[in-house]
């Protein structure tokens, strides 16, 4: 069974970065993407990013576009989610999810089925 455990969340001040790291405890061979989302107060949750287990396949959301980026570091078994230019708007819940191979579209919430507890970002003005 494949785990997943989010690091990297914190408080920045607007205009900061953070770098928000997803560990893979497991096999990634039934793997077809792995992503990023987050989820705000009463508000469903949004994908960021996505890409696949080699980094071919790479994915972002126009919402987040030119500012997050998504990564893959196999060494580490990771998916990270680089975030830059943060803004209060951007504070929220973030989760780390995987979507195995009988799954499709990357931007499809409901095709992710193992989660990770999630992190809080908080950005500040």
């Amino acid at each position: 069974q494949v785990h997943l455990e989010e690091t990297g969340g914190g408080s920045v001040q607007a205009g900061g970065s953070l770098r928000l790291s997803c560990v893979v405890s497991g096999s990634t061979d039934n793997i077809r993407y792995m992503a990023w989302f987050r989820q705000f107060p009463e508000k469903e949750r949004e994908v960021l990013a996505a890409i696949s287990p080699g980094g071919i396949n790479v994915h972002v959301a126009d919402s987040v576009k030119g500012r997050f980026t998504i990564s893959r570091d196999s060494a580490k078994n990771t998916a990270d989610l680089q975030m830059n230019s943060l803004r209060p708007g951007d504070s929220a819940m973030y989760y780390c999810a995987i979507m195995d191979r009988r799954g499709g579209w990357w931007s499809v919430v409901p095709n992710y089925s193992i989660w990770g507890q999630g992190t809080q970002v908080t950005v500040s003005s």
